[in-house]
C-alpha cells in the first residue's frame, strides 16, 4: 500500500483533494468484494500533468496519463503501477457534484496514514454515474450494508445525468420485488 500513501501524500501536498472509490471504498463501508486496483477520485485537471507525478516516477513507478475528450464523462485517467503493489488508478471527475463528494469525504485509516474516503452516500452516486452492471450489484450491497442510505442519496440525485436516476429507480424498484 506504500504506492497509495505515496500518491496521497503527493496529491496533498500539492494542495489537491482526493478520495478512496471504488471496491475499497466498499470495504471501508462494510462490503468486501475482490479487486486488484485501487481507485482515487479528484477533479482538479492539473492531476493530467506530467510534472506533477514525476516524484512517483523516480521511485520507479510507471504512470499513464489519459485525457478524456469533450464528450467522455471523466476528464481523464491515470494508471500507475509499481513492482510488488496494487496499480492505482486516479480518476479525473470533471462535473461539479463530483467537487462537492470530495468536500464530504472522511478520513479512514490505511496501514499508519489516513486517506480521505468517499461516504456511502456519494459512494452510490459515483456508481449510479459510472452505470455498469458491478455498480448496480455494489450499490444493491451498500443499500443492504446501510438501509437508511437510500434518503440520503435520493437527496443529491438531482445533480447526477438522467440516466443515473433511471438506474436508480430500477434497483429500488428490483429491491422491493
Amino acid at each position: 500500500m506504500s504506492l497509495l500513501v505515496d500518491a496521497v501524500r503527493l496529491l496533498a501536498a500539492r494542495g489537491v483533494e482526493h478520495a478512496i472509490i471504488g471496491a475499497a471504498a466498499l470495504a471501508a463501508h462494510g462490503v468486501a468484494r475482490a479487486t486488484s486496483d485501487i481507485d482515487l477520485l479528484v477533479t482538479d485537471p492539473a492531476c493530467l500533468g506530467e510534472s506533477l507525478w514525476a516524484p512517483l516516477r523516480a521511485t520507479g513507478a510507471s504512470v499513464d496519463l489519459r485525457r478524456g475528450d469533450d464528450a467522455d464523462p471523466l476528464a481523464g485517467v491515470i494508471r500507475i503501477r509499481q513492482k510488488q503493489e496494487p496499480t492505482l488508478d486516479v480518476i479525473v471527475g470533471r462535473h461539479r457534484w463530483q467537487y462537492e463528494v470530495l468536500r464530504r469525504a472522511l478520513p479512514t485509516r490505511v496501514g499508519d496514514s489516513e486517506v480521505p474516503t468517499v461516504t456511502a452516500a456519494d459512494l452510490v452516486l459515483l456508481k449510479l454515474y459510472a452505470g455498469g452492471p458491478q455498480d448496480a450489484w455494489d450499490i444493491d450491497q451498500l443499500l443492504d450494508a446501510e438501509p437508511a442510505l437510500a434518503s440520503e442519496v435520493e437527496s443529491r440525485l438531482a445533480a447526477l445525468p438522467a440516466d443515473s436516476a433511471a438506474l436508480w429507480r430500477r434497483i429500488l424498484e428490483q429491491r422491493q420485488a
